[in-house]
């Protein structure tokens, strides 16, 4: 992603409404744009999803096949996740291999899945040290306008909850990890921050929690710094909207 060069007059403007208490769209510091969740859209995966937060639209897919397990985890699935920020979703969006940010959002992902235990990957095995079935997790950015990365986690785990086997069985999948993304702005915390407010914020964090209370992944970016009392206060708020957000997956 090319760097962005925001005018002085742009960041003052956008300074100034967010430390009088408010943001460009109207919303509250603690609050979604719109969300909508499309299930099942792309046949030719095995589960699939497209997931909408605002403008900003990510798809999904789930595909299934076979793999040697790896050497420490000889009796369970293999998963994999990948990245990709299509070029038409945006003009800092560059054609070629996956940049930082792609490679950023791929570990975001898949450390919400993985380190929530959302697959019971052990069911996954064929024949222990041999042969397993491997679980690949594909997001696309299709449009960018702000927090791509809580669309594409929503998306993962809507397509994963969704998705099916060839012998007609579901994918075993039992948690349905979270990811809620805030950016610091004149010393605001703004969940789910827009375009605008991502080219003019000190820093983000990402904090990706399950349905027992548990913060799964944490991922910081940006040059700036949180506080402890930030931190926790992001915490507090990435688990209430953790079950606002499981209400959607059905």
């Amino acid at each position: 992603m090319t760097v962005q060069i925001v005018p002085q007059i742009e960041r003052d403007s956008i300074y100034k409404l967010i430390e009088s208490g408010k943001r460009l769209d109207g919303r509250n510091f603690d609050e979604y744009r719109k969300i909508e969740l499309d299930i099942g859209v792309y046949k030719r995966a095995e589960g699939s999803a497209r997931v909408k937060i605002g403008n900003t639209m990510v798809a999904c897919g789930i595909k299934l096949g076979e793999a040697i397990p790896y050497p420490d985890s000889p009796d369970e699935g293999t998963l994999t996740t990948t990245a990709e920020l299509v070029p038409m979703a945006s003009p800092t969006f560059q054609p070629g291999p996956p940049d930082e940010n792609a490679i950023e959002l791929a570990r975001v992902v898949d450390r919400g899945i993985r380190e929530a235990k959302t697959i019971d990957l052990k069911k996954l095995c064929i024949t222990p040290g041999e042969k397993v079935k491997s679980v690949f997790v594909d997001t696309y950015v299709l449009d960018h306008d702000g927090n791509f990365m809580d669309a594409a986690a929503l998306g993962a785990i809507v397509a994963l909850w969704n998705a099916t086997m060839k012998d007609g069985e579901k994918l075993p999948v039992s948690k349905k990890p979270i990811a809620n993304t805030f950016v610091k702005i004149a010393n605001k915390i703004l969940l789910d921050p827009s375009l605008e407010e991502e080219r003019v914020m000190e820093a983000r964090l990402t904090v990706t929690t399950d349905e027992l209370g548990n913060i799964v992944a944490m991922q910081k970016a940006a040059a700036g710094f949180w506080t402890p009392e930030e931190v926790m206060e992001c915490v507090r708020i990435a688990l209430r909207k953790g079950k606002e957000l499981r209400k959607l997956l059905k």
